[in-house]
């Protein structure tokens, strides 16, 4: 029997690592996408390095997909990359449509037009739920978007949907909540918090500066969550599935459990600046993970001091090296 081959769109970042990972522990031939440019940042696949097939391609670009799933010829596709960082759009608006909006688009027509047999998962985000209008957020909560990014993922979302319904294609989206890793990118509040704490504790620094104490998120383990990702493409029919830990915790609770870990008391070292906040805040995020536990027999195995604590280890780790 021949290997299955994966091809996953923003291979190079957390989730895309942890997946490859997971793949190739069950033997799949794993191709991970990536855009061409003059720097290259391997970094969270380098111990992978060799295991995996890398080649070019560009969401931006619709031939080069098209071209790629020819070549490469899938039976699975994850489409995990975007411009996923909030913050930046604010003040690229236009190019997280062109990625994280179109560039689903672009990826489905390609399936369709190469291989509609190929199975197709989505990355969806809890920020389509932006103001909540149910708590906690199920498959079934309306979205209601709170920043141009949870707007885009709105239209991944919807679009996969209807290539579901209008091609009878295998297409799913995971509509995952916050979830993090020492790979997360030190821009993302966590890994912000945890980094800060490791560069206060080895005297790098005397201060971190945050926005929004308040807000509150559904926060989980990375390595856990690419798991379901996998078990959506493994199902007898396609559904879109909430994944998340149900529990919901505050930026002041991740902020109080990363410093005592590291014998600090976050209160000397904490300094909250508006320029943080977001135009549009989202203030409260927690997801029923029941159809994930029911349909998929998926659960998350890490809970979130246990992950705060592996972030924190890893950054003072890495700061004192």
């Amino acid at each position: 029997m021949s290997k299955k081959t994966a091809l996953i769109t923003g291979v190079t970042g957390q989730d895309g690592s942890y997946l490859a990972e997971l793949l190739l522990s069950k033997g799949y031939h794993v191709v991970g996408m990536v855009r061409r440019s003059s720097g290259e940042n391997f970094e969270r696949i380098n111990h992978i390095r060799d295991d995996i097939e890398l080649r070019q391609g560009d969401l931006l670009d619709q031939l080069s997909l098209i071209n790629l799933i020819k070549d490469v010829k899938p039976s699975e596709v994850y489409n995990l990359a975007a411009q996923s960082f909030v913050p930046t759009s604010w003040e690229q608006p236009v190019l997280t449509g062109e990625f994280t909006a179109l560039g689903v688009t672009r990826m489905l027509e390609a399936v369709r037009l190469v291989d509609p047999g190929i199975r197709f998962y989505q990355a969806s985000s809890s920020e389509m739920y932006g103001k909540v209008l149910e708590t906690p957020q199920t498959e079934s909560t309306p979205f209601y978007p709170r920043s141009p990014y949870g707007v885009a993922k709105v239209y991944g979302h919807y679009i996969t949907v209807n290539y579901r319904e209008s091609y009878d294609m295998f297409a799913v989206s995971g509509i995952l909540f916050n979830h993090e890793s020492p790979r997360r990118g030190l821009e993302f509040v966590t890994r912000k918090v945890t980094d800060g704490v490791a560069q206060i504790k080895a005297g790098k620094t005397k201060e971190l500066r945050m926005g929004n104490l308040d807000a509150r998120r559904d926060w989980g383990f990375a390595g856990d969550y690419v798991k379901a990702m996998w078990l959506m493409l493994q199902q007898d029919s396609p559904v879109d599935v909430v994944i998340s830990t149900g529990v919901t915790q505050s930026v002041e609770d991740l902020v109080e459990v990363a410093f005592s870990h590291a014998g600090l008391n976050w209160k000397d070292h904490v300094v909250c600046d508006p320029k943080f906040v977001r135009p549009a805040e989202v203030d409260l995020l927690i997801g029923d993970p029941a159809k994930a536990k029911a349909e998929l027999g998926w659960e998350p195995e890490v809970d979130f001091k246990s992950l705060i604590k592996m972030m924190v280890d890893a950054d003072m780790a890495r700061h004192k090296a």
